[in-house]
């Protein structure tokens, strides 16, 4: 026999019962005895591979929380899900799988937790698309859940500096410029990754741990130890323990996710300088709560928060270094006194953000001389890092981030590509001119589809001495470590028949981020010409998993969702 269990719980249904003793007969099998058939069963979804830094530690991160719902007097059951490399997919066709992933993390994380009656989450992310894709399962089964960050990589030191990978993608662009050789890359290629977690700068990864926190789905301070330290244990252990009290207490994410959490989300994208694509996971996850977002809100949050940290890919510091001044909860603080979040948004647990920091003790302070993070009444920019460009080459909104220390105003030739290959091969031939404007098209989220990250030719670009004289946009995304003036999420699609879909090569292009505007010199009356010979370009996959999510994607002004509860247009 069983001790009693809430009969409310999803559990219940596979373990209360002398008709469910055939599926407590398989729990046995496993190891599981009467006390674990009492408690609540609390999944812990784990990505771990060996195919990406990222990723590699993450069985040992699960390990320690399944030891805090052990803790905690609940079941965990682990169980695996798929992730993706986006730095080695980068640059490839396997790119268009990485936004796709995203989707299939949620799907899959939902379906084990719908079909096996788990009680809560602990949601454990390495890679980019890890992390939304493991939030949007937890918001989709508004389970009590905890999510877990896997940790950043250390950075490599290489000629007495210290290295990313962000500096082996750009060295690319200096070697074929003849401003490095090959053997000095190949030395940085060694020094750069000198072990697991995810990418050290302010990239996507770390730009979604650090939102984890100001979204109140992680708790305070879980975002910043590295993946190899005692600190990403602890953390890891405490978020199995926390599973399990938001069981006894039932708070889920419907308790947590508002407007107003997600204001500080951006407020913190913007503050770090944190990834664009920190912009598409925030409008997917607001879809799937039900939240009302829009691309118009990251320009006004934008307006009013600073830009106060300098980290990469626009600064020189990564990650840890932000660990070792007390983390995301510094910043918190600094925006809390400023003003610049709500502090009465709720957290996982179940205290406030004001009473979080209070509890930890955190005022923002800092000790010592710390160069890369300011007060908000002396920042490195007076506005954040993230731009929405509008115009009549972007209706919906594009995408920018702020990197140099001046906003942009560029004007310059269209040099229209179908594919980032074809641009690649172009930039990587020297044919790049100053002034020129760089347009890849066709690699939306349908039209890639999967809307590829093109680090690959955006540091080409800025390793060949272009980054602030050459301007790139794409219906593409790009990745977090790529700075200069490159525009994307382009909406409409070119797919769709957007306008970036009907320039040609020679038009003039305007990237104007003081007035947020992106635009073509051409009349209203010649695009609408131009849009009469058009036609949509054939689908690239004909079957399979690329063909199926890339029907099903959404505009990128919306967050690219595929689940149709959640899709806000067409």
């Amino acid at each position: 026999m069983t001790g009693q269990k809430d009969p409310d719980l999803p559990s219940a249904d596979v373990t209360e019962g002398p008709e469910r003793a055939p599926h407590r007969a398989m729990f046995r099998a496993m190891g599981y005895d009467d006390a674990d058939f009492s408690s609540p069963m609390v999944g812990v979804a784990n990505p771990a591979a060996d195919i990406t830094p990222c990723n590699v530690h993450l069985d040992d991160v699960a390990e320690s929380a399944v030891d805090g719902v052990e803790a905690g007097d609940g079941m965990p059951i682990e169980f695996g899900t798929i992730t993706i490399s986006d730095a080695i997919s980068m640059g490839t066709e396997g790119m268009r799988a990485s936004l796709i992933s995203r989707e299939v993390i949620a799907d899959s994380v939902e379906l084990v937790a719908f079909g096996e009656r788990m009680d809560a989450l602990v949601t454990v992310a390495g890679c980019d698309k890890n992390l939304p894709g493991m939030m949007m399962a937890a918001i989709r089964t508004d389970l009590p859940s905890v999510f877990l960050y896997g940790g950043s990589i250390m950075p490599g030191e290489h000629d007495g500096r210290e290295i990313t990978v962000q500096n082996v993608f750009e060295g690319v662009g200096a070697v074929a410029s003849g401003d490095m050789t090959e053997d000095e890359l190949e030395e940085m290629e060694r020094d750069a990754c000198p072990g697991a977690g995810s990418c050290g700068g302010m990239f996507t990864a770390n730009t979604m741990a650090a939102i984890s926190e100001a979204l109140g789905l992680a708790p305070l301070g879980s975002a910043s130890p590295p993946a190899e330290s005692e600190g990403r244990y602890e953390v890891a252990e405490r978020a199995g323990r926390l599973a399990a009290e938001c069981v006894r207490e039932d708070r889920r994410p419907s308790d947590i996710l508002t407007r107003e959490s997600f204001e500080n989300a951006i407020a913190v994208q913007v503050a770090l300088g944190g990834s664009t694509n920190a912009v598409l996971h925030l409008l997917g996850l607001a879809a799937e709560a039900g939240v009302d977002l829009d691309v118009e809100d990251f320009n006004r949050i934008s307006d009013r928060t600073p830009k106060i940290a300098n980290l990469q890919p626009g600064g020189t510091r990564v990650m840890n270094d932000l660990h070792e001044v007390g983390g995301v909860p510094v910043v918190l603080a600094r925006l809390l006194e400023a003003g610049l979040i709500h502090g009465d948004a709720t957290t996982v647990t179940g205290r406030t953000i004001a009473e979080e920091l209070e509890h930890l003790g955190e005022d923002g302070s800092v000790e010592g001389d710390v160069d890369f993070l300011r007060p908000v009444d002396d920042p490195f920019h007076e506005t954040g890092a993230i731009t929405v460009l509008t115009g009549n080459l972007a209706p919906d909104g594009a995408v920018l981030k702020v990197t140099g220390k001046d906003e942009t105003q560029h004007t310059g030739p269209a040099r229209v590509f179908e594919s980032e290959e074809d641009a690649m091969a172009y930039v990587q031939e020297g044919h790049i001119e100053s002034g020129d404007v760089i347009a890849i098209r066709n690699e939306g989220p349908r039209g890639g589809p999967g809307m590829r990250e093109m680090l690959g030719v955006t540091a080409a670009v800025v390793g060949q001495g272009h980054e602030d004289d050459v301007a790139l946009l794409t219906d593409g995304r790009f990745s977090g470590a790529t700075r200069g003036p490159m525009v994307g999420h382009v909406a409409p699609e070119a797919a769709d028949g957007g306008p970036i879909a009907l320039i040609e090569d020679g038009d003039e292009v305007t990237v104007d981020v003081p007035n947020r505007e992106l635009s073509v010199d051409v009349s209203d009356d010649e695009l609408a010409a131009r849009r009469e010979t058009w036609s949509a370009p054939d689908a690239r996959y004909d079957s399979g998993v690329l063909r199926k999510y890339g029907d099903q994607f959404g505009s990128a002004a919306h967050g690219a969702v595929t689940n149709p509860a959640a899709k806000q247009d067409d």
